[in-house]
């Protein structure tokens, strides 16, 4: 840290900033002189504590002009640790204030307004891009938003589409094998009740019977409990659907809306210099964005040929595609890869390939692993913070939001992070056009 001195100056004259130029000059800056301080010091005992310019007029000594008497007035300087220590404290409110309302956004707000925000950010992030094909190929920016919309769903559609025909078209095979693999399945629990009797000296026919009566109780229960249940939220079903269609609806026609009149909107809020800070709100949040999207990318990738290659190694029937599959469905919130490799493992089981099974468990856990640490590592870099503070932001977000945590925890950090560097810019600017009138 640079050393600090008291310094007792009698001025003569009343030029402009005439101390802190003089002593910038000489190269010793006033404790918290931006303006006129080299960086060193403005970096260090600049900030954070200390806000201001360390100046006190703490003597001032004139002649009254109508009376002639000799006027004297003293104040003692501000003790200047008592003064971090009080910014301190205004950072810390700030800051809570701050959290607070990016807790009642998410929670609160964002499910109201969820198409609009996303809309906001659909057409913020591809901005450029409708501007380059309003200039070439002369496309409205409404249009140019169309078109993008229609690629994407495109995409996502053919993407179903493979996915649900590879599937569709191997229930067949797994339907015809069905009672074969009923079979094969009651051999492999009549095995493992012989094996398990033989050790714990149990009767192996009364383990048996026991355990088959307890499937097949499962099986009943599952018959007459769970699947009527699962009919009779028919309902249910087709009011999320409606949801859904309604959530796609509004975010369409608020995209083709805000896409039109974007530029206005982006002029009106340069104008006013209050509506800077959430413009770099907007900024920081739709850089997260990006690099959240690249990071999943990266991640989904490596976990993708992870899972394929021992997969396909292991010898698994189809093992290089439920590997590509477990890769694309790791995005999921918890379950990612578990979707694929837990009941991928325990087909293995009851099939009796016991070193498949192990093999898809320690895929599952390094699965995990790699996401764990990759995630804050490539969130954080990028953004700017460390991967420890990602990683304590997806916690937080799990707690507070459940599984959407995953997503809000780290959105919410960067708005909480944003938004408090902005005021601080803000009203930085503001003291230093204080300072120069």
């Amino acid at each position: 840290p640079m050393p600090l001195a008291l310094a007792d100056v009698c001025i003569e004259t009343g030029r402009f900033h005439q101390i802190r130029v003089q002593f910038a000059h000489a190269g010793w800056p006033l404790l918290g002189d931006t303006k006129y301080g080299n960086t060193t010091v403005a970096g260090t005992a600049g900030s954070p504590a200390y806000r201001g310019v360390a100046l006190c007029a703490y003597s001032l000594d004139f002649t009254h002009p109508g009376n002639g008497k000799k006027m004297s007035f003293r104040v003692k300087p501000q003790d200047w640790g008592e003064f971090g220590k009080n910014i301190i404290g205004k950072k810390m409110i700030v800051l809570l204030l701050v959290t607070g309302a990016v807790y009642f956004f998410l929670q609160y707000l964002t499910p109201l307004s969820a198409p609009v925000l996303l809309a906001m950010l659909f057409v913020t992030i591809f901005g450029p891009m409708m501007k380059r094909m309003n200039q070439r190929l002369h496309f409205p920016r409404p249009l140019s938003a169309i078109v993008l919309l229609i690629v994407a769903i495109v995409l996502l559609v053919g993407l179903l589409w493979i996915l649900v025909s590879w599937m569709l078209g191997s229930l067949p095979v797994w339907i015809g094998n069905l009672e074969l693999r009923e079979q094969e399945w009651l051999e492999a629990v009549r095995g493992l009740c012989r094996s398990v009797g033989e050790i714990i000296g149990v009767d192996t026919a009364y383990l048996e019977n026991t355990v088959s009566g307890r499937l097949q109780e499962g099986l009943d229960s599952l018959e007459e409990n769970i699947l009527p249940g699962m009919l009779s939220q028919s309902m249910q079903y087709v009011q999320w659907f409606a949801e859904l269609g309604g959530f796609l609806v509004t975010f369409l026609i608020a995209s083709v809306l805000l896409a039109k009149d974007y530029d206005g909107i982006m002029n009106r809020l340069l104008d006013q210099e209050a509506c800077h800070v959430l413009l770099e709100v907007i900024c920081g949040i739709v850089r997260y964005i990006a690099t959240f999207v690249k990071a999943q990318g990266i991640i989904m990738t490596t976990i993708a040929m992870t899972a394929a290659a021992t997969l396909g190694i292991a010898g698994i029937n189809h093992g290089i595609l439920w590997g590509i599959l477990a890769g694309i469905l790791d995005a999921l919130p918890f379950i990612g890869t578990g979707v694929v490799l837990v009941p991928l493992g325990m087909f293995q089981i009851l099939d009796g390939n016991w070193g498949r099974a192990l093999v898809c468990g320690v895929l599952y856990v390094v699965c995990i692993f790699l996401r764990e640490v990759m995630e804050p590592r490539l969130i954080g870099r990028k953004i700017g913070v460390s991967p420890i503070a990602v990683l304590v932001s997806l916690y937080a977000g799990i707690r507070l939001f459940g599984v959407w945590g995953i997503i809000k925890g780290p959105l919410g950090f960067v708005l909480i992070y944003e938004t408090y560097h902005s005021l601080a810019r803000m009203f930085d600017r503001q003291r230093e056009q204080e300072q120069q009138e």
